[in-house]
């Protein structure tokens, strides 16, 4: 095995390599004040933005799931990293050498099993996409791309690369370069032959399958040749590091397209993908060999940010599959907040034929919304039914009327439902209307979508799960929780605004059992004090001194939640800490008030006269906080 990354190593990866350029890889962020930006959280599925990323401190919270963490962590945990693959890949990136403190530099062969075959798939799309342009065995790929409308220029683009017929031409290759047959097999690449590993891909058009961050993590495999006995398409199986239902081809060139652009446009094959991107539509993509589902729904969901103006065009073949696949897709149409629309090619062209047959233009014009999803559903039903007697108009109502209930937007939803009368010739509309909303106001109650919110504000902490310590229940509404927490908060982000004072501050003085633990968390780890001389580092070390994770965790979103006031000062950070200070002495006071009581007149003189100048003391300092402010601590 190989020894620990080096701690300065770590380090410079930390800082080198920015948590807001790594975290927008894979969803969209946007200002949320204070210098600190907002997005969908990769984590779990929410509505509204809650995860939080702090450039400045090099740190991620959510304040929904409560995941929190630096570069290193986000990478980790968003793709089932260990801490050394994470850094090595980080470190890669940064174009950083690291050195092992237990046997010098890493061998190839002792990295982090996904690491490894992240970096089996980069050689074998590098060494299919040379077969492709020098092979001469490649040549029916190279006719087969220029039939489409694709030159080199455009397989280089997209990486297309060719597979030779033999048997194991690849599988020896990786051998070459210090894979393992094992890693081979848990690849996807080779697959058990009579004598040993062979290819799985032999004589095929190659597509690399890159996730959002942009790392090759399977094949899609095109057949070439009559004497090939296998399907047309052949993907890599499901691997350590691909998952067809959470992969989206194109995704890494479009993504940052999308983002812009709140617009994604999905289709059904890589050559269409590649028609589009080269037509001008650079937000298209599509998925590998599965339907569109929900796992699909949230890579996108994450780009678009669900923005009211956000839009997803699914373009489908005209033919029995294509409208069975677009029914599909409006099944999982509730969990966009975007709008979606259906874009069928005239003949029933996909956008690959359109390019040929009518150009670049015409393909662009295909990716224009134009029919809304729900409206092609709903046709699609009521082609299903006799119209001309009751009883086929009832028993289209009865399916249809659900569709039109989980429109988004309220004025549209009533809109259609007259609509949907008109189609069914029902005279009398507003008895549809009625019985849409009917349906829509079931599905809220029942936790069903429902129409297009109201504008919620921008943070909903109070509603977030809190971390599980010891204590009251925090609620902000409570003011001595609530200036507890922004001492804190300016104790993490900016400790030479309240230190040195804060280092005298005892854990008791805080009140809120988590609070007090992060108090002790900071003195454990050099106090506050340390934070002028190394922002940095200070919060790497405070998080490295917390106790468990509920309290990292804890650490992690007091770094990040923005201050409640915008101009941050010497005097703001003055108030805070006076006005926790005075509420612990007031609590001594009672305290010692409550210890003169048991006393009594009957007490010890001597017992008696300590109290009592302890109660004096007290007092007196209360008066200087009160009338000195920050300048009594």
């Amino acid at each position: 095995m190989a020894g620990r990354i080096n701690d300065e190593d770590v380090k410079a990866v930390r800082d080198a390599v920015p948590i807001d350029a790594v975290v927008s890889e894979y969803l969209q962020l946007r200002g949320a004040g204070g210098g600190n930006l907002k997005g969908l959280c990769p984590f779990h599925d929410e509505k509204s933005p809650s995860f939080q990323v702090s450039p400045s401190k090099g740190l991620f919270h959510c304040f929904g799931c409560q995941e929190g963490g630096d570069t290193i962590t986000f990478v980790m945990k968003v793709d089932h990293l260990s801490f050394s693959e994470a850094v090595e890949r980080l470190a890669a990136q940064a174009g950083i050498t690291l050195r092992y403190e237990e046997g010098g530099y890493n061998p190839s062969h002792q990295r982090g099993e996904r690491i490894r075959l992240v970096e089996a798939h980069k050689i074998a799309a590098e060494w299919y996409a040379e077969q492709l342009a020098t092979s001469p065995e490649a040549d029916t790929g190279r006719i087969f791309l220029a039939e489409r409308g694709f030159d080199q220029a455009a397989a280089v683009h997209f990486g297309v690369g060719y597979s030779p017929q033999g048997w194991d031409h690849l599988t020896r290759y990786l051998r070459g370069k210090g894979f393992t047959d094992k890693e081979l097999l848990l690849s996807g690449l080779s697959q058990e032959g009579r004598r040993g590993p062979i290819d799985r891909f032999r004589g095929r058009l190659m597509w690399p399958i890159r996730d959002i961050g942009g790392d090759v993590v399977g094949f899609g495999a095109r057949k070439l040749y009559e004497a090939d006995n296998g399907p047309k398409y052949l993907n890599t199986p499901d691997t350590a590091i691909y998952r067809k239902s959470q992969v989206l081809y194109g995704i890494d060139l479009a993504k940052k397209d999308i983002a812009k652009s709140s617009r994604a446009v999905v289709v059904e094959g890589y050559t269409d993908v590649m028609a589009c991107h080269l037509a001008g539509v650079t937000t298209a993509i599509a998925t590998c060999g599965t339907a569109f589902g929900g796992e699909h729904i949230k890579i996108l969901r994450r780009l678009l940010m669900d923005n009211g103006s956000a839009r997803v065009i699914f373009t489908f073949d005209g033919d029995a599959a294509g409208q069975k696949a677009a029914l599909r897709a409006f099944e999982d149409d509730q969990k966009f907040a975007a709008e979606t629309y259906i874009a069928i090619a005239p003949d029933g062209m996909d956008p690959c034929e359109l390019r040929l047959a009518k150009g670049d233009e015409a393909v662009a014009d295909l990716a224009e919304p134009r029919t809304p999803l729900f409206e092609f559903a709903l046709r699609q039903i009521v082609a299903r039914y006799d119209l001309e007697t009751p009883a086929g108009r009832a028993a289209a109502l009865d399916e249809a009327a659900p569709v039109v209930a989980r429109i988004k937007n309220s004025g549209a939803q009533h809109e259609v439902a007259v609509e949907l009368a008109g189609m069914l010739g029902i005279l009398d509309t507003q008895f549809v209307v009625k019985r849409v909303a009917q349906l829509a106001r079931w599905a809220r109650e029942r936790g069903g979508r429902a129409p297009a919110p109201a504008s919620r504000a921008p943070q909903q902490y109070e509603a977030a799960p809190r971390p599980a310590m010891t204590g009251p229940a925090l609620t902000l509404r409570n003011p001595v929780y609530a200036t507890e927490r922004e001492l804190l908060k300016l104790a993490l982000q900016r400790p030479e605004l309240v230190s040195p004072a804060f280092d005298a501050y005892g854990v008791d003085e805080f009140t809120a059992a988590p609070y007090a633990a992060v108090r002790q968390t900071i003195m454990d780890a050099g106090g506050a004090d340390y934070g002028t001389q190394d922002p940095q580092e200070y919060l790497v070390r405070v998080r490295e001194a917390a106790p468990d994770d509920t309290v990292r965790a804890m650490v992690t979103e007091l770094a990040v939640e923005a201050i409640m006031r915008k101009a941050v000062d010497e005097l703001y950070a003055g108030e805070q800490l006076v006005t926790v200070r005075r509420r612990a002495v007031e609590r001594r006071v009672r305290d010692v008030q409550g210890t003169l009581t048991r006393l009594g007149q009957h007490a010890d003189p001597a017992q008696f006269a300590s109290v009592q100048n302890e109660l004096w003391v007290l007092q007196q300092y209360d008066q200087a906080l009160r009338e000195r402010g920050a300048e009594a601590l």
